[in-house]
């Protein structure tokens, strides 16, 4: 839709009494997330929406700490807040579980430990899919939430920066419009679904990048909307962002498996990285040439993050964050490195032929 037909589309509704809110099923799969959860789902609840419309649906993946009596306590003031049980584990099953259990015109996905800081959100989410008319709706997600340390700030700082992150992403992006699901969507009609199947639960994760895939390769539209903004806490500790990014490595690689046309140069560079560092003692040894080029390249790439970090802390104004970058940067790369390789040499399983799972229609409210 372009501008013109998206003007024409707000004016149509403006004139046009105002139709019954639609019913919107807020999907939070969860496991272990008791520090943050309670946070999220009370920003949920304390919506301005309609309580009669929209539910909230935590899928948890057995827990072994205090997140499930977070849910049970809330929910005996909130009849909208329903518990259910993921004992698949895996954020993709408890999407899946979560999908079925839903009655919503439109299915909303929210992470355990993010911040909303909104009370008009899911009004946001109904009023970008009313003005655009799209499938999908997508949002910024930017690591920057309150309250968090230097170290995490610099996590937050170097995976904004493109030597810390995918650049064709959008979720850092602030401007409304069309643009491909893969990276980005988060919020579908029910449509979608029925007619693309569930998520894919041989993934533990880049599954909701394989799902977007298949609602790209349908055809369906996706209308960015940075009003819709969440805020997502970086990792605790630099072992947290190394086991993070190599689940990443992980679900890239087995992204591939299933759509070979996924393949993006960016997504696997640190690990041939990786490779050439493991590897080039070998061939320094053959020649004074190799020794010079194994150790120049690791010049560069000392001197590229040193630079970057320098770039960021000037730009954060953040003094506090120089120390970190440098240790950051290499733990990002290190661990999608990592990733990438353990699935290519241990997880050589392919996954099955792709099957649309069919979905049962949940009987909804009444309006």
């Amino acid at each position: 839709m372009n501008e013109l037909a998206l003007e024409r589309h707000r004016l149509r509704r403006a004139r046009s009494p105002r139709a019954v809110p639609p019913f919107i099923s807020a999907i939070v799969p969860v496991r272990n997330e008791a520090n943050f959860l309670g946070a999220t789902l009370n920003q949920l609840l304390e919506q301005r929406y309609d309580p009669a419309r929209y539910e909230i649906l935590v899928a948890d993946g057995r827990s072994t700490d205090e997140t499930r009596a977070i849910v049970t306590e809330l929910q005996a003031r909130h009849a909208q807040l329903r518990l259910l049980d993921n004992p698949r584990r895996w954020s993709s099953a408890g999407r899946n579980a979560a999908v079925r259990a839903s009655r919503g015109d439109i299915l909303l996905l929210i992470d355990g430990h993010c911040e909303l800081n909104n009370p008009n959100y899911l009004q946001n989410i109904a009023d970008a899919f009313a003005e655009s008319d799209a499938d999908c709706v997508a949002r910024p997600q930017p690591l920057d939430a309150t309250n968090v340390s230097s170290h995490q700030r610099a996590i937050a700082a170097a995976r904004a920066s493109r030597l810390g992150h995918h650049p064709a992403s959008y979720i850092y992006s602030d401007r409304p419009g069309f643009i491909p699901p893969q990276s980005a969507a988060i919020a579908y009609r029910r449509g979608v679904f029925e007619t693309v199947g569930l998520f894919d639960e041989h993934f533990d994760a880049c599954e909701d990048v394989e799902f977007n895939h298949r609602v790209a390769r349908a055809g369906m539209t996706c209308w960015f909307a940075p009003e819709a903004r969440v805020h997502y806490r970086p990792r605790a500790s630099l072992s947290g962002l190394f086991k993070q990014m190599a689940r990443y490595g992980r679900g890239r690689v087995r992204l591939l498996r299933k759509h070979p046309d996924t393949f993006s140069l960016p997504g696997f560079l640190p690990a041939a990285f990786l490779a050439g560092v493991v590897l080039g003692p070998l061939f320094a040894w053959w020649s004074a040439a190799a020794a010079l080029l194994y150790v120049g390249v690791l010049g560069v790439y000392a001197t590229v993050v040193l630079l970057a970090s320098l770039a960021l802390c000037i730009r954060e104004r953040d003094g506090k964050v120089l120390p970190w970058l440098p240790l950051v940067f290499p733990t990002i790369h290190a661990g999608a490195a990592i990733g990438v390789w353990s699935e290519v040499l241990l997880g050589c399983q392919s996954p099955p032929e792709e099957e649309i799972i069919p979905l049962v229609q949940p009987k909804r409210r009444a309006a």
